[in-house]
């Protein structure tokens, strides 16, 4: 019979990991450990698929026709589809100011509302498909019917700049671009919400407002962005002007204020 090992001494017995707490409250990489001089096989395959996820957020295109039937089901004007003057992804990705131009804006009809919405896929489609629907559902429900809303504007290779145009080409007084931001090794289907007061070719990000990080669960939740969206909506058309002049302050009782940038120019 071989005899029983004896209970190991208290300095010998194994520890709990101190990171295990800290690992619940964020997404970020931290106390990944050690196994030799490498890291453990698990958290090299961790950021590899993390890695991977994101390339694919990047280059996998949007379902147009599929994305543009889930916005039909909203309580708006059919959505226009337009473009950017980058032909390719490959172009979109090498050269940033072709996605901010137009290719053909002739789809887009003048309609003089108070708001315009533009959903682009930006740098990463997959944002936009997994929550542009959820997320422009929870802003309608917001806005209530308080302004007029031009018919949502699809626009593919996009980025944030192209809605001046497609504002400007709308005649609306105040445009939201919601937008698939930049994948990263954390997050790879994140959306922003960009509004510009009176839109137009030329306008800088100084100009701008940005709510960043919205993808639920584990990011901002829909009907926060939307609250905080609608809270500078209020604010720009009080104000005249959007972007360093204009402050959300919605969560003090005040939609507006002349204070401090709250501009965040995740995507250009």
């Amino acid at each position: 019979m071989t005899p029983a090992r004896p209970a190991p001494a208290d300095d010998q017995a194994p520890q709990p990991d101190p990171w295990t707490e800290l690992r619940r409250s964020t997404q970020a990489r931290i106390g990944l450990g050690r196994a030799g001089n490498s890291l453990p096989s698990r958290r090299v395959l961790e950021f590899q698929a993390a890695h991977a996820a994101a390339r694919d957020a990047v280059h996998e295109p949007l379902d147009v026709e599929g994305f543009t039937r889930s916005i039909g089901e909203l309580d708006l004007d059919p959505p226009v589809t337009v473009t950017s003057r980058a032909a390719t992804r490959s172009e979109y990705l090498r050269r940033p100011d072709l996605g901010r131009l137009p290719e053909d804006l002739s789809q887009v009809p003048r309609v003089d509302a108070e708001i315009g919405i533009v959903l682009a896929d930006g740098l990463s489609p997959r944002a936009l498909a997994d929550h542009g629907h959820g997320l422009l559902a929870a802003l309608l429900r917001r806005l209530d019917g308080r302004y007029s809303i031009a018919p949502p504007v699809i626009a593919t290779e996009a980025r944030v700049a192209l809605g001046d145009h497609i504002g400007e080409a709308l005649g609306v007084t105040t445009l939201i671009v919601i937008i698939g931001e930049r994948p990263g090794l954390s997050v790879a289907d994140s959306l922003g919400i960009y509004l510009t007061h009176l839109p137009r070719p030329g306008r800088a990000d100084s100009d701008r407002n940005c709510i960043s990080n919205i993808h639920p669960p584990d990011g901002l939740h829909y009907d926060a962005a939307a609250a905080t969206t609608a809270a500078l909506i209020d604010g720009a058309r009080r104000l005249g002007r959007s972007g360093v002049a204009l402050k959300d302050m919605s969560h003090n009782g005040t939609p507006d204020a002349i204070d401090d940038a709250e501009v965040l120019p995740h995507e250009s």
